[in-house]
């Protein structure tokens, strides 16, 4: 997808649904992937592009919040590039879930291409009734364009975003750590969406570009944790 920054003014809904805020459009998707992988082995888009990817998982490699055996899950993980590429840097515990089968069968097929232990299965963050919230909760989540899909749900995307913050405060261990990067959403109206149960702690920087005298970046990446239950 193109990598846009589509807030505007802070509004809370501030850009209409689209086809990438529902489950028919990644299953197609997934699928195409799939066969372009059997075929050349391409293993399909990175998410924001593999920059970004980078700059995310150097954060994880050098961050003292985060060890190689704390406990991840890739909210969406989509192909499993994220998961794929920490897995290269040493981590050992990783977990990828979507919604769409196919895209976990794709990122297992990739992940076994590359002979990494990587666990990937089919869960639905906004489902309360889902098994991944009754496995043990994790020290850090990571969400890498899910959170922006969700808001382009074309039904009832207020409802959905803050039930997605209340699951991923599930999902968390006590001071578990969340990591979500957007281009759909700025740095404040993150904090301001997820004010409820987490604090900021740190933020990823992405190149930024100047127009009309101000500075802004196409990309956002936000390091939460969460707040002790009160």
């Amino acid at each position: 997808p193109e990598v846009t920054n589509m807030a505007d003014d802070g509004a809370d809904d501030s850009f209409g649904p689209s086809k990438l805020g529902t489950k028919e459009y990644w299953d197609a998707v997934y699928k195409q992937d799939m066969t372009y992988f059997q075929d050349n082995g391409d293993m399909g888009e990175i998410w924001f592009g593999e920059d970004c990817m980078a700059r995310i998982v150097r954060w994880f490699r050098e961050s003292a919040q985060v060890q190689t055996d704390s406990s991840v899950l890739d909210i969406g993980c989509g192909n499993g590039a994220l998961l794929v590429e920490m897995a290269k840097e040493g981590f050992t515990s990783l977990i990828g879930m979507d919604y769409s089968q196919p895209s976990v069968d794709l990122a297992v097929a990739i992940a076994k291409k590359e002979n990494l232990d990587i666990t990937f299965q089919r869960a639905d963050i906004l489902n309360k009734e889902d098994p991944i919230f009754s496995a043990d909760r994790f020290d850090l989540c990571a969400d890498k364009g899910t959170y922006d899909a969700i808001s382009l749900s074309p039904e009832d995307p207020t409802q959905k975003r803050q039930t997605y913050v209340s699951h991923v405060h599930r999902l968390l261990k006590d001071s578990g750590l969340l990591v979500i990067t957007s281009c759909n959403w700025t740095k404040d109206e993150l904090l301001e969406h997820f004010s409820s149960g987490f604090v900021s702690v740190d933020e990823i920087k992405h190149p930024t570009f100047q127009f009309g005298g101000k500075t802004g970046t196409t990309t956002t990446s936000v390091v939460f944790r969460k707040k002790d239950n009160t």
